[in-house]
């Protein structure tokens, strides 16, 4: 059994991967920067956070990922449950820079 701050290996990352595929495309795009910036440094623990997430209706998540709801305005308490694990809101930290806009700065 790996322990919790072990990295992922490429089986469980495969796993991982595989069930993070959503059924909004702006969830599948944030999700595949989240994997392009950290698959290589994924813990077990971010795995499991990342899970937590998963569990989560695409809105939901969407509203999560894009900072319109924080993790305890969900309407559902099974969903309040799993975005506010210690896991999961680590892990939406590292998701969330992913879901903010380029915004380059003025040239003067």
């Amino acid at each position: 059994m790996p322990t919790t701050d072990a990295l992922l290996d490429e089986r469980a990352l495969s796993k991982l991967k595989w069930r993070c595929r959503r059924g909004l495309l702006e969830n599948d795009l944030l999700i595949e920067k989240f994997f392009a910036r950290h698959e290589s440094t994924l813990t077990v623990l971010q795995a499991k956070g990342m899970g937590d997430l998963m569990d989560l209706s695409d809105n939901d998540l969407l509203d999560l990922l894009l900072q319109r709801k924080q993790p305890d305005q969900l309407s559902d308490p099974l969903a309040q449950a799993n975005a506010s694990t210690a896991e999961a809101r680590d892990v939406l930290g590292m998701l969330r820079p992913a879901a903010t806009p380029f915004h380059p700065l003025p040239h003067h």
